[in-house]
């Protein structure tokens, strides 16, 4: 019965030590392996088996983790105390490095930000560190990362949370900033006015501009009108005296006809309201017509009236 309940105690000893042997690894798990004190291996995930009291099995997250960098002081270059907090995003990379090359990696990288975020602030002026964030969070990124390269691990992002200044520094931002804003209003309602003159200036010089143009289209036409006008009258009179030169010529009319229209038309001038005739140089050929008509006249008279007897005296 003794020697059952050794045997009893013996296989649930043996059986306790094959169960401290058996490890797990999660799939975002790395596992090292020390083998009396001394790094053996590097394990994947999965089902693992060491050797218990002999081997040691370290778990390494190679998951994305976080670290928040406290607020600090910074001066700037512009001598402006500001108040600086970052967050730090970082993955492991190799477990081995991240184990054995630093004891504490979170407090270290850490104190790294906070140096090189002094650093890197302290460079710039009050107002590219509070507009030039992405900046700040390449440079920061850039320097940590080759900084923590020998860890083992890579820094995926820097993110700055906050950068604020004194209250004192704050008011007179708001100051300025509200000045601003009232110049940029100024300005923008001048350029508006400026603008507004100009576009109406413009307007008025169209409007006059086409006045223009269509007053001077309106004499043309007019002269165009006036133009045609005084060539229609003018072919007309050519037609007329044309006509009436044929009709002349025509009719073949004798002198004595010719003298009795001239008399007519001196007559019309003589009936007009001038006050100085003007006679035409052949006056004499004028009286010549003159006498041939008379003479004309007196024969056709004479040939007219009957003859008196003879012995009698002939009637005035």
């Amino acid at each position: 019965m003794a020697a059952v309940l050794v045997l009893a105690a013996l296989a649930f000893v043996l059986f306790l030590l094959a169960a401290s042997g058996v490890r797990i690894i999660r799939p975002y798990q790395r596992g090292l392996v020390e083998r009396l004190g001394r790094y053996k291996a590097t394990l994947d995930p999965g089902l693992r088996l060491i050797l218990p009291f002999i081997d040691r099995l370290v778990k390494v997250d190679m998951r994305e983790q976080v670290t928040d960098v406290p607020p600090q002081e910074v001066i700037t270059s512009d001598n402006v105390v500001v108040s600086v907090d970052a967050v730090i995003y970082y993955e492991a990379t190799d477990p081995q490095r991240l184990v054995y090359n630093v004891a504490n990696f979170q407090l270290a990288v850490t104190k790294l930000a906070q140096t090189n975020l002094r650093n890197v602030v302290g460079d710039m002026q009050l107002d590219d560190a509070l507009t030039s964030r992405d900046v700040i969070n390449t440079k920061l990124r850039e320097i940590l990362d080759d900084a923590t390269d020998k860890w083992g691990t890579r820094v995926v992002r820097v993110e700055i949370q906050r950068i604020d200044p004194p209250p004192d520094v704050v008011d007179s931002m708001h100051h300025q900033m509200k000045a601003e804003r009232t110049r940029r209003a100024v300005v923008t309602e001048a350029q508006g006015m400026r603008e507004a003159a100009i576009t109406k200036a413009e307007g008025d010089k169209q409007a006059a501009v086409l006045e223009a143009t269509g007053q001077a289209e309106a004499v043309q036409r007019l002269a165009d009108a006036e133009k045609y006008r005084q060539i229609a009258v003018a072919e007309g009179e050519a037609d007329a005296t044309r006509n009436v030169y044929r009709a002349i010529h025509e009719g073949d009319p004798s002198p004595d006809l010719v003298a009795i229209k001239y008399l007519e038309a001196l007559r019309v001038i003589a009936n007009g309201q001038a006050t100085k005739i003007f006679l035409p140089t052949e006056l004499s050929g004028l009286f010549g017509a003159a006498g041939g008509l008379a003479e004309m006249l007196r024969s056709d008279g004479q040939s007219a009236e009957p003859r008196a007897p003879e012995g009698q005296p002939a009637s005035t």
